[in-house]
């Protein structure tokens, strides 16, 4: 790591979950001492046994010396983050954070620390918790930050170092216009598998509900894993990115009673349009 900021030679990770655990994993190969602050002893314990971190604990002192401080921690300790959270961070050190919506964020970090950078990898699995954590996460995948006026720069160029050196494509927009964006394509559809879940699972006959069950494949799975995830995630997502995702819902409920109706109405031809549509409009956002 030769060729990067000396700020990065040893980051402090508060929570080992699936992108701290990564981001642990990741640091560590670039040659950077990884500090890891766990909640329990036992979680502290196993993220040593798997190599998170060179250093990992449950005391905040360990922080004492880093440099840049990731905040890995769910939204809603993020947005309302304990005095004992803000009382533990260096005041020299750079503080980060991988929360999936940034105006609420941004707006309670910027007046708790003045070298607070707001940003959001946009990588992720299925998986939680002290065992999700895996190498190569973030490669050739989205690094947002959504610096505002208050943002120091130096701080800020730091972040876009860390995001290059994990081989992310660095991103920087709006706070709001992120989580705009994140409601239609990432909250979104947490919340449409869950109703798929909920459509299929309730109200049928058993006899058809357990053929479904044993004829369900991929196209089932693809579509519905999202809305088998952590439900607190889904709760914070729909409490802090309220108005967006009520917007995008809305409109997700206005084209699916368009569907509805070409379908009621026997117009083939509008539906197939529809679809065809549909089609070509998925490569504009996943090649």
């Amino acid at each position: 790591m030769e060729s990067s900021p000396k700020d990065l030679n040893h980051v402090g990770i508060v929570g080992l979950g699936l992108i701290g655990g990564s981001l642990g994993l990741d640091l560590q190969s670039l040659g950077c001492r990884v500090y890891g602050l766990t909640h329990r002893e036992s979680t502290a314990q196993r993220a040593k046994e798997r190599g998170l971190a060179q250093v990992a604990s449950t005391d905040p002192n360990i922080l004492l010396n880093c440099s840049v401080v990731i905040l890995a921690l769910p939204l809603s300790q993020l947005v309302k983050p304990s005095k004992e959270l803000i009382n533990i961070l260096p005041a020299n050190a750079i503080i980060t954070d991988v929360g999936s919506v940034k105006a609420p964020i941004t707006k309670v970090w910027n007046k708790i620390h003045p070298l607070f950078v707001p940003s959001h990898p946009m990588a992720g699995t299925s998986n939680a918790g002290i065992e999700a954590g895996e190498r190569n996460l973030f490669k050739n995948r989205p690094w947002v930050t959504t610096p505002s006026k208050e943002t120091n720069q130096t701080a800020l160029s730091t972040i876009h170092e860390l995001a290059h050196l994990l081989g992310s494509q660095l991103v920087s927009v709006d706070a709001e216009m992120h989580d705009q964006a994140v409601a239609l394509i990432s909250h979104l559809p947490i919340f449409i598998s869950a109703a798929l879940l909920k459509t299929v699972g309730e109200g049928q006959p058993p006899s058809l509900l357990e053929l479904a069950k044993t004829v369900a494949s991929s196209g089932f799975a693809d579509t519905t894993r999202i809305g088998a995830g952590n439900p607190n995630l889904g709760v914070d997502l729909a409490k802090y990115n309220h108005e967006a995702l009520v917007q995008a819902l809305s409109s997700y409920c206005l084209s699916i009673r368009e569907l509805k109706s070409l379908i009621e109405n026997n117009q083939w031809d509008q539906l197939q349009s529809t679809l065809k549509e549909s089609k070509l409009s998925r490569s504009d956002f996943l090649e």
